[in-house]
């Protein structure tokens, strides 16, 4: 089994390009947001559970994952997952599910088309062309960057 850091190396190698990693940090935190309120908007029996049930599902798998791979960020990434998901929560009861969906699927798309101009200028296709695990990896690359520069000299 790969590494955290192994998966960290790897995607930092395909993140170059100063502007490339520009466009990574305005368009993946939207694009995690967007897939978050998507899954929100599913719908599930009032018997069953309550809406955004799949939504947190999905962030619980994702948060085993990473904390197999990393305590650390995956307890930064499940603060991050608990504020989405608290927004996110908040946008439904305000906007509804179908408003929230449109809004999800526009944020989606604009970001990335973003994350696609950015490896332009990185020359470089996405990791997750390669691997579809990389899709989980980009929220991680910028929670080890962000938890080094708050001073978390060892990430993984």
């Amino acid at each position: 089994m790969r590494t955290m850091q192994d998966w960290l190396d790897s995607y930092s190698r395909d993140h170059q390009n100063p502007t490339n990693q520009v466009f990574h940090w305005l368009c993946v935190p939207p694009i995690v947001w967007s897939v978050i309120a998507l899954l929100w908007t599913v719908p599930v029996p009032a018997s069953f559970a309550r809406p955004g049930a799949w939504s947190v599902l999905v962030m619980v798998l994702a948060f085993y994952w990473y904390w197999k791979r990393s305590h650390r960020l995956a307890l930064g990434l499940l603060l991050v997952f608990a504020v989405l998901g608290l927004f996110t929560n908040l946008l439904y009861y305000r906007l509804g599910a179908m408003m929230l969906c449109y809004v999800a699927i526009a944020v989606f798309v604009v970001a990335w088309i973003g994350q696609f101009i950015g490896h332009q200028y990185e020359g470089r296709r996405p990791s997750f062309l390669t691997d579809l695990s990389y899709l989980l990896i980009g929220p991680a690359w910028l929670m080890a960057k962000l938890l080094r520069k708050l001073g978390f000299k060892q990430i993984t």
